[in-house]
């Protein structure tokens, strides 16, 4: 079953359930991809697509959650703590700063990286590694860090 499927299935389940936040905010996630196939030509979106949507999407509702934070909404910070939690749902487990560090360590060893001059191709290599499960500007943060202070 791909993931777009279970987005589906579990779509449904929501609207059988009459869980009406679960069922609207997966209906808009499912439009969200139809948008993205109908961007990229597609009849369908393959998982990788599929998770770079989610991704998108969870980025713009974590903004939005820091904007709401600041602003001390709390009827809507609760709303985008229920919309973050169903898109974790979907989306890889996220590595921990001491995995990522441990990554870090091991991918500069590995390539012989020196200085910050190397950070491409550091990063590239890390991203490649631990693929959807590595947030890239946590892994930049780290990479730069590492490599300016050897």
């Amino acid at each position: 079953m791909t993931l777009e499927d279970k987005i589906y299935k579990d779509y449904v389940e929501a609207l059988k359930s009459k869980n009406r936040p679960k069922s609207d905010f997966l209906s808009f996630i499912r439009a969200e991809l139809k948008n993205s196939a109908i961007e990229l030509k597609k009849d369908k979106l393959d998982d990788n697509e599929v998770l770079s949507a989610l991704k998108k999407q969870k980025k713009r509702l974590e903004e939005s959650y820091e904007m709401m934070q600041k602003s001390q909404r709390a009827d809507i910070l609760e709303g985008l703590k229920m919309e973050l939690a169903i898109l974790d749902e979907y989306l890889p487990r996220q590595l921990s700063d001491s995995e990522l560090a441990n990554l870090v360590e091991e991918t500069v060893k590995e390539l012989g990286a020196s200085s910050i001059k190397d950070m491409g191709r550091v990063m590239k290599e890390i991203l490649a590694k631990a693929g959807a499960s590595a947030d890239s500007k946590k892994v930049s943060e780290i990479v730069k860090a590492k490599l300016t202070n050897q």
